[in-house]
């Protein structure tokens, strides 16, 4: 945000305005300091280089699934993975919902993580449904609900990240 302010220092080529006599300029300046982020400590810059590098470890690793994976796998415990998966998303809904409406700024940190899990559950609904009806209902909660809510949910992340604190 920017301010309109009035200058009262003569500057070299400054003349009089209209000859009413008034030397000066008007100039925008920042409301908010355009302050410099300071430098990241040691350990974390150690962090975000550690991160990076399992990232891109993970590159090569990803091709040795798509080609490596069996087309079908059974799972012991499929009820629990998708229970305990919505069940975290309606907790982080919950959380982000509470704290967005109190106002507090922590609500970017769950908002993020809300969108995160939502994206997470419309990926897996989509692409493991069996296809026919459940490939359907899969996509229609992923475009009704899922996705909606994720968008939502990035969006007030990064909407607090904008302004200042």
């Amino acid at each position: 945000m920017r301010q309109l302010a009035w200058c009262d220092a003569e500057v070299a080529g400054d003349e009089e305005v209209a000859g009413a006599g008034v030397v000066g300029r008007a100039e925008v300046v920042p409301l908010h300091g355009e302050a410099q982020e300071p430098r990241p400590a040691r350990g974390m810059r150690r962090a975000g280089w550690l991160l990076v590098a399992c990232g891109l470890v993970l590159l090569p690793w990803l091709c040795v699934l798509a080609t490596g994976l069996p087309a079908t796998a059974t799972a012991a415990h499929w009820p629990v993975a998708w229970a305990g998966l919505d069940a975290l998303e309606a907790l982080a809904l919950i959380a982000t919902g509470l704290l967005a409406a109190r106002g507090d700024r922590r609500h970017a940190l769950a908002a993020a993580a809300t969108a995160t899990l939502l994206a997470v559950d419309a990926w897996f609904d989509t692409t493991t449904a069996a296809p026919g009806g459940d490939f359907a209902t899969a996509v229609a909660m992923a475009l009704g609900a899922e996705l909606p809510l994720a968008t939502l949910c990035g969006r007030l992340a990064l909407r607090a990240l904008s302004r200042p604190a």
